[in-house]
């Protein structure tokens, strides 16, 4: 990834759980862009992640699809905070042998952002993801508006209609 892209990066979740390099229990996982604009990371740690035995737990794998759209967006100088994620478990993500998390940006209205996700294990996609994401100065914009306003005003406030 750019030195630019982890510099946003470093700047926006220095601790994050899948890409924070400093993070002492985390998956430290490195996301390069592609020529077509996505990006991808190898995850090898599984079986630290495990739920059931031999199957890397749900909320890892959401993690992993979320952490990539992260970072898909930093990679195009955009910072932005999760909205909403869907995930559709397709098979197990097996934690004795290694798999490939990539993510791209499906499409862009300024200020929010749908991007997808997917988990590749064997040649076989094991967990896909679409998730909305809304960018961080726009987030933190309504964020100061809804402390003016007070807690009830937060449903209506957060996402921009269409």
């Amino acid at each position: 990834m750019s030195n630019a892209s982890k510099r946003i990066s470093n700047e926006a979740h220095p601790n994050c759980v899948v890409c924070g390099a400093e993070h002492l229990f985390g998956m430290r996982l490195e996301f390069a862009l592609l020529a077509d604009g996505s990006v991808r990371a190898a995850f090898h740690r599984g079986e630290a992640f495990e739920g059931y035995p031999g199957l890397l737990h749900g909320g890892i794998i959401s993690s992993l699809l979320d952490g990539a759209m992260t970072n898909c967006l930093y990679a195009h100088g955009q910072r932005g905070v999760t909205g909403e994620l869907k995930v559709r478990f397709q098979h197990p993500v097996m934690t004795n042998q290694g798999a490939i998390v990539r993510a791209w940006i499906d499409h862009s209205s300024p200020p929010l952002h749908v991007l997808k996700a997917e988990i590749v294990q064997e040649e076989l996609i094991r967990a896909n993801a679409t998730g909305k994401f809304m960018e961080q100065a726009f987030f933190e914009l309504r964020q100061k508006r809804v402390e003016e306003l007070g807690p009830s005003s937060t449903n209506r406030m957060w996402w921009p209609t269409g």
